[in-house]
């Protein structure tokens, strides 16, 4: 079972105001191959930090006001969100590594998430 949750344009905002963890969304579509490519990498991290992080995707075609209120002009688009704001993104493929990275920036030291405006934003 894919721990990565399916936004859409009905869901978003309250996936994300009712989300007590942060939240990375990644911005796609269906043709894309570099989000194809991004795919495995998404599903292994959803289950590496389930209970910590919530994990979903966006397709960005079906889609399309959530995307532009973002101002998503690239895909995919790797956007992480606390307490409902965006506070850091990347745009194109990215290692899994580095996603991780952008992960842990959002957790304190201890797992534990770090307040908006307390930690390194982009």
């Amino acid at each position: 079972m894919s721990r990565v949750l399916q936004f859409t344009d009905r869901n978003f905002d309250q996936e994300l105001f009712s989300s007590h963890v942060p939240v990375l969304v990644d911005f796609w579509a269906s043709w894309c191959l570099p989000c194809k490519a991004m795919e495995p990498i998404i599903d292994e991290l959803a289950a590496e930090y389930e209970g910590r992080v919530k994990v979903g995707k966006l397709n960005v075609d079906q889609n399309p006001r959530t995307g532009s209120k973002y101002h998503i002009k690239g895909i995919p688009t790797f956007m992480a969100f606390v307490a409902g704001e965006p506070v850091a993104h990347r745009v194109g493929a990215q290692s899994k590594a580095q996603l991780r990275e952008l992960i842990n920036g959002l957790l304190g030291p201890h797992g534990k998430v770090t307040p908006p405006g307390a930690g390194s934003r982009e």
